[in-house]
């Protein structure tokens, strides 16, 4: 027993740890990934950089996505394209759901 009770600190770090810290990151990486695979052909999103674009093509060869802007036509890859700032971009408004 005594030999227990010795280790339930480390046994409780690495509990918290795992709850705390590794499983949130595997749930966020599992929702970009998901994301990722959810573009579609005239998806407004914004990459990581900052970039507000419009989805022109995917390619499904290369995991490559050329987006639209005003400028032209630029290529990127599907994980620079950020998840939280697209859906803020692409969520309504509160103003107009409220006006409904």
């Amino acid at each position: 027993m005594g030999d227990i009770q010795q280790f339930l600190p480390i046994i409780l770090m690495f509990v918290v740890v795992y709850l705390f810290m590794i499983r949130p990151q595997m749930q966020r990486q599992k929702k970009e990934k998901q994301f990722a695979a959810d573009l579609k052909k005239g998806d407004k999103v914004i990459t990581k950089s900052g970039l507000h674009a419009r989805i022109f093509e995917i390619s499904e060869k290369s995991d490559a996505v050329v987006l639209e802007t005003t400028a032209g036509k630029l290529t990127f890859d599907r994980s620079s394209i950020s998840l939280e700032l697209s859906k803020k971009l692409n969520a309504p408004s509160e103003a107009t759901s409220k006006g409904k």
